[in-house]
């Protein structure tokens, strides 16, 4: 009885996806591959190397699929607040005993392996807010139910903050487009945009010609508008509010923010030029980018990429090997294979009978979608380079498997959609 259930799950599978992921893992070991090709250790199988390493870790990750999908769906429910509390308790603990590379306290160093627990609690809190919003009676235009959706999410944004690596606490923001699916008012993305807005314009023109500029617009609105005047104390309001917000950017930004976060922000907003030092690595990533042309150079023929021209070619910029190596057409194909993959993800999250499946299956999308555009968007000098990884496709374990867990709990979870009620 057992094995014909685990058979008929297997049958259910979404095989497509299935495919496409392993397509994505395949480019991304190929590319890690050319990123760090050594001559003297040519075996696929050297441990001593990234793609020896990565090629091990591709098979582990296949065996915890293995493992996901022939739990009961049920688990994951079930189990979704308890998994998110370990998933709390490792990110206390990293920051406890955990041991610092590359400027963040973010691994458990394990001999020459290291696991990265910020990695596995963007799934545990996938689980954890597709769970409470399934509640009885949980409504987000409650204020109550809103802000405790907000601290399930930001909850681990703010630990894994405190570790400095704020690539990873940034990735928390994506689950805002999951608040919005279930039920979200529109006027809250309003106010995020318009913070954003305030936020690059502060730093852009300075505080007070943006304070001239909101007053103007407050005056404006008022002579111009009839409407406006009813609600002139509501207007009045949201102007201190905004005023008061753009007082804060500045403090934040002087004081909160790291030198070499600041000086990337002000590279981007094209408030300072410093071609050898923070932009080095987007220069260096636009050149290789850039010199595959049309077709590529050819698999290992990348000479930014063989000479060690960028920085981190094999993990955050592995998308510049994709570009010199396999020129347009490949970063097409990825970029084509990554989009599919998103709109298979969220057509099957619609087809879902289960609410719990629905938002978990969101939240996979939406995390995939932040790290997709982010990554692509600082190799190519359109974002700040944050240091978080393309999906699938660059080095690191604990980044493939989190991925891994994160889909195929997915999966699982939509083969079994015909059992909810």
């Amino acid at each position: 009885m057992e094995v014909r259930r685990r058979i008929n799950t297997y049958g259910k599978l979404d095989w497509l996806t299935i495919l496409i992921y392993l397509l994505l893992v395949f480019i991304g070991w190929l590319n890690i591959y050319a990123s760090s090709y050594n001559p003297e250790h040519q075996s696929i199988l050297d441990l001593s190397q990234r793609y020896g390493k990565q090629l091990l870790w591709i098979i582990l990750a296949i065996v915890l699929a293995l493992i996901i999908l022939m739990i009961d769906s049920k688990f994951f429910s079930t189990f979704a607040y308890l998994m998110y509390g370990i998933s709390m308790l490792s990110l206390v603990g990293v920051l406890l005993i955990g041991a610092t590379i590359a400027g963040s306290k973010s691994w458990f160093q394990l001999g020459s392996f290291a696991i990265q627990p910020a990695e596995f609690a963007k799934f545990a809190t996938c689980l954890a807010i597709a769970k409470y919003l399934t509640t009885l009676h949980v409504n987000l235009k409650k204020f109550k139910h809103l802000i405790i959706s907000l601290a399930i999410i930001f909850a681990p944004a703010f630990l894994i903050l405190l570790q400095h690596d704020t690539g990873s606490a940034l990735v928390y923001a994506a689950f805002i487009l999951v608040l919005y699916r279930e039920g979200l008012s529109g006027s809250f993305l309003i106010i995020i945009l318009l913070a954003s807005l305030l936020f690059i314009f502060t730093l852009l023109f300075g505080k007070w010609p943006v304070l001239i500029g909101i007053g103007g617009l407050l005056l404006l609105f008022v002579m111009l508008i009839k409407a406006a005047r009813k609600r002139l104390k509501l207007l009045i309001g949201a102007t201190v509010l905004m005023a008061a917000f753009t007082f804060t950017v500045e403090y934040g930004f002087q004081n909160v923010l790291k030198p070499h976060q600041k000086e990337r922000i002000e590279v981007l907003l094209g408030k300072k030029d410093d071609p050898h030092g923070v932009e080095y690595n987007v220069n260096q990533s636009k050149i290789a980018i850039g010199s595959g042309g049309f077709s590529g150079k050819g698999f290992l023929q990348g000479t930014q990429t063989k000479f060690d021209f960028v920085p981190e070619q094999s993990t955050d910029f592995i998308f510049c090997t994709i570009g010199e190596e396999w020129g347009f057409m490949g970063s097409a194909v990825m970029i084509i294979l990554f989009m599919f993959l998103l709109f298979r993800i969220v057509k099957l999250a619609e087809r879902q009978r289960s609410d719990f499946s629905r938002i978990y299956g969101y939240g996979v999308a939406s995390i995939l979608l932040f790290h997709f555009l982010i990554n692509i968007g600082m190799t190519i000098g359109l974002t700040p380079v944050i240091g978080i990884p393309l999906p699938f496709i660059s080095y690191g374990g604990s980044s493939l498997w989190a991925f891994t867990i994160l889909l195929f709990i997915f999966l699982r979870l939509d083969s079994s959609r015909l059992e909810a009620l």
